[in-house]
């Protein structure tokens, strides 16, 4: 429950929000004298409060019950045991670095937080960071250039991350970047949510936070890549493998 605690934290205002403007169409459904009216605010206030409810246990199903922190699913791609250099990137947020390296102390873990990304300043990412301290020997870095020798990493992992990338031009950017720094043998891994119906249906407006499966599609094409692997981790997201 730790991530899903956090995503609550992350979100209370929606979520008081929300349930204030429920308990207030409810209250004014027993004040309405038309029966339809009446139906109608009942209707809207349950809906809401079935949205929040339905929100927090998405969450809680893609963060804290998959595999999407854990990696188990990426044992038949990637060899952890027996990959030598490994940069992870996340947005000031970093709930994998310390389970890798305790995991797989074999690994030569290079941490990245992407500079500027849009959670660096909510109130929720000190608490976030009491829980999941930020490793050690974390960088900061811009995801249009990154700070590594050509062919010189053999796994580039990205979880829920990639999408604090803004624009289109940035997003290619870094998967040229990216090929540029990964050994001819290795891959590029990203676990993101996709801007589509079953997000929208369990998140709501949230789901504009995040990108459609097109729009990574084309990024990924124009940087001369080639998703070879799309997992699904959970109705909510996918794991893409690009080679």
């Amino acid at each position: 429950m730790k991530i899903t605690k956090l995503v609550i934290l992350f979100n209370y205002k929606k979520i008081l929000l929300g349930i204030i403007v429920s308990l207030i169409l409810m209250i004014t459904s027993f004040q309405i004298s038309s029966n339809t009216i009446s139906i109608v605010l009942k209707i809207l206030s349950i809906l809401i409060l079935l949205n929040i409810i339905a929100s927090v246990i998405a969450s809680y199903i893609l963060y804290d019950h998959s595999d999407l922190y854990e990696l188990n699913d990426l044992q038949e791609i990637i060899d952890f045991r027996n990959t030598e250099s490994v940069i992870l990137i996340h947005a000031s947020f970093d709930p994998l670095s310390g389970p890798l390296e305790k995991k797989y102390k074999n690994l030569d873990l290079v941490v990245c937080d992407i500079y500027g990304n849009r959670h660096e300043h909510e109130k929720g990412i000190e608490t976030s960071k009491k829980v999941f301290p930020p490793n050690p020997a974390e960088i900061k870095i811009s995801p249009n250039k990154l700070p590594f020798e050509d062919k010189s990493v053999d796994v580039i992992l990205a979880v829920t991350s990639l999408h604090e990338i803004l624009n289109h031009k940035d997003r290619v950017l870094f998967f040229k970047e990216a090929k540029r720094v990964v050994k001819d043998n290795g891959v590029i891994v990203m676990s993101e949510q996709f801007q589509n119906i079953i997000n929208f249906i369990f998140f709501n407006i949230g789901a504009f936070h995040f990108l459609t499966k097109k729009q990574w599609e084309k990024a990924i094409s124009e940087a001369d890549l080639k998703v070879v692997v799309n997992k699904k981790n959970t109705p909510f997201a996918n794991t893409l493998i690009i080679r």
